[in-house]
């Protein structure tokens, strides 16, 4: 689960993380308000309105400016909130901005030069353990740095058994130039990073840029922070910040129907009991000409209800041509899920396009009977090569 960078900076907060201090707002009244009281507890008199979106490159899309004054403040909080930010990390339509954070200038001069650092915490698939990522080229251009010089990048694994080590800290301060003031800081703010990235059951820390500040202090200036899902119910409080506005409406209205369900861009519904099969399947529909629109898994228990609302999911995806139904039948017995398709396109009326059902196991003949024998427009097939061969021949 993807958070925004207010809440990821709001956990952080909590584990003893210096961030730069922001108040969120929806309105330009409210951001004038949120600006007003940050000149009061922190004394800045510039302030970055950031947009917040679940996506990266914000600032390359227009969704990050700085204000010099309350009135750039309602000026430029109006220009982003309802806009369609397009980022790098977004579709050619954007996402639309419904908050603003307002966030104190950390830019301030000193008596030393500001630098802008590059940390990430995530889980290293090859090796099985969390590792810290980090580079002295922190912020807009990291994509291009990991392209073009990727020696300019460290990483830092840690060892489950023991956790995050005290030596490994300051290797990653040393490695960063760091000195004094900084040095000290900086081993402090990744042991506490850590912390909070293993304490949240975390996926994913992305701080970008981490900041050194003229008067050495480290802070986070941006934050990106995913949370493994199956850990949620361990957190609930933090299963409640999930934004819905920031997802695709069709997965939101699938998840909450139990359905594992995920959007592609092909001609071809697939509506299939096991996410294995559900692979098989969008191979055998490639492998015969077709392109899979999704992938959806309705579970052990396909049912009428459940049937009906897959339908229904899949329907709403205009560029669908032809839905195919692969079940086995090995808990849920293929007569009852036959019956469970016929029920669904009766209630549901108005499909007009091909469906291909291939039902497998249990009662399959019976299944298959009683589909050939319904009038209504499903064709059956034994053979899934067969089933996804009749998809490409009825789609074109």
């Amino acid at each position: 689960m993807n958070l925004h960078e207010y809440q990821g900076k709001d956990i952080l907060a909590s584990y003893g993380v210096r961030v730069q201090r922001g108040i969120v707002a929806s309105t330009p009244d409210e951001a004038v308000a949120a600006a007003e009281k940050l000149n009061e507890e922190t004394g800045t008199s510039w302030w970055v309105i950031k947009a917040q979106i679940h996506a990266g490159g914000r600032g390359k899309g227009g969704g990050v400016k700085l204000a010099k004054s309350l009135d750039d403040v309602r000026q430029i909080s109006d220009e982003i909130l309802g806009m369609m930010l397009v980022t790098p990390q977004t579709s050619a339509e954007g996402k639309l901005v419904n908050q603003v954070l307002i966030a104190e200038d950390v830019y301030y001069p000193g008596e030393s030069e500001t630098s802008e650092i590059y940390m990430s915490v995530l889980l290293n698939r090859n090796t099985g353990r969390n590792m810290i990522m980090y580079s002295t080229e922190g912020g807009m251009d990291i994509e291009e740095v990991a392209d073009k010089t990727p020696e300019r990048i460290f990483t830092e694994e840690i060892d489950p058994k023991v956790g995050l080590q005290g030596f490994q800290a300051r290797k990653i301060a040393f490695n960063l130039g760091l000195s004094g003031t900084a040095f000290k800081e900086m081993v402090k703010f990744v042991s506490s990073l850590y912390k909070a990235y293993d304490g949240i059951d975390a996926s994913l820390f992305e701080i970008n840029p981490v900041l050194k500040t003229s008067d050495d202090k480290i802070l986070a200036v941006d934050a990106k922070v995913t949370l493994d899902d199956n850990g949620l119910f361990r957190h609930k409080d933090y299963a409640e910040l999930r934004d819905k506005r920031e997802e695709d409406p069709i997965d939101v209205e699938a998840g909450e129907a139990g359905l594992n369900f995920v959007n592609l861009d092909g001609n071809v519904g697939c509506m299939v009991n096991g996410a294995g099969l559900a692979m098989a399947t969008m191979d055998i529909i490639k492998m015969a000409g077709g392109n899979p629109a999704n992938f959806l898994d309705v579970g052990g228990t396909a049912d009428a209800a459940r049937v009906e609302k897959a339908f229904r999911i899949i329907l709403q995806d205009d560029n669908v041509k032809a839905i195919l139904v692969n079940i086995f039948g090995g808990i849920v017995r293929c007569d009852r899920v036959a019956q469970g398709i016929i029920d669904a396109y009766k209630n549901i009326e108005d499909i007009n396009i091909p469906i291909i059902v291939r039902l497998q196991g249990t009662n399959a003949e019976v299944a298959k009977e009683m589909i050939d024998n319904s009038g209504l427009e499903v064709h059956s097939a034994i053979a899934l090569a067969e089933a996804a061969s009749k998809v490409q021949e009825l789609v074109g």
